[in-house]
């Protein structure tokens, strides 16, 4: 099979699980792109990354996930400036040999079935802390298009170009999720979830665990208020005072 899909793979401080998530995406069917981001890691992220066999762009500061997320497609546009526009695979950093089961995410796009699918974990680890967030952007995408996402955080996600332009500007952070399963649907573009074989390391309970999961609550909520039509409707009617 020809290549037509690219891989893109955020990452911060992840040069212990980076190698193995390379190496399995880049044997994926149809891939033939590996791009991760180096979002400012302290550690040696980006050079086991680039000595894994990915292309690798590095941000001299922590941007956020939407960030590394525009970063790694826009790094695919340029090496598809004479060829078909790639399908965008993007995927965590901390999959490691899991992300080799991330091949039925693909299929649907490139069969053009669905315009996004988003990946829901057969393999489920506890996340201490997490449901709140869950909640939160599970109803808040319910309540703005009447799809019940069964992982609505799920970052894990085969896109066309096409529809990646139509959400951009990405939401700021963790939100880009919520963010972008609210545009397309709203837009019209197909919505697909698909069950895979693939898991996260464990969220610990930690200070900084703790301290991840506000970042993905302020995010998140931050998302949804700029969705929210009331809100939306209020914003529109100060700008035209």
């Amino acid at each position: 099979m020809s290549g037509d899909t690219a891989v893109v793979i955020p990452a911060v401080n992840e040069a212990d699980r980076i190698e193995a998530t390379v190496k399995a995406a880049a044997a994926l069917p149809g891939v033939d792109l590996v791009v991760v981001v180096d979002d400012g890691s302290t550690d040696q992220t980006g050079r086991v990354a680039r000595a894994a066999g990915a292309r690798v762009v590095r941000h001299s500061r922590n941007r956020g996930k939407a960030a590394a997320m525009e970063t790694g497609a826009e790094a695919v546009r340029l090496l598809d400036e004479d060829t078909a526009p790639r399908h965008l695979l993007f995927l965590d950093a901390d999959l490691g040999e899991t992300a080799q089961a991330a091949a039925p995410l693909i299929a649907p796009v490139r069969e053009g079935t669905a315009d996004m699918t988003i990946a829901v974990f057969t393999t489920r680890v506890k996340l201490g802390g997490h449901g709140l967030v869950v909640r939160l952007s599970k109803e808040g995408i319910r309540r703005a298009t009447g799809f019940d996402p069964a992982q609505p955080l799920n970052g894990q996600r085969c896109l066309t170009r096409a529809a990646f332009e139509a959400a951009r500007p990405l939401a700021h952070g963790f939100g880009v999720e919520t963010a972008l399963t609210i545009d397309l649907l709203r837009q019209g573009y197909r919505v697909l979830e698909v069950e895979v074989d693939m898991a996260h390391r464990a969220t610990g309970t930690d200070w900084r665990a703790q301290l991840h999961r506000a970042r993905q609550l302020r995010d998140v909520a931050r998302a949804l208020a700029v969705r929210e039509p009331v809100v939306v409707h209020n914003l529109d009617k100060l700008r035209h005072r």
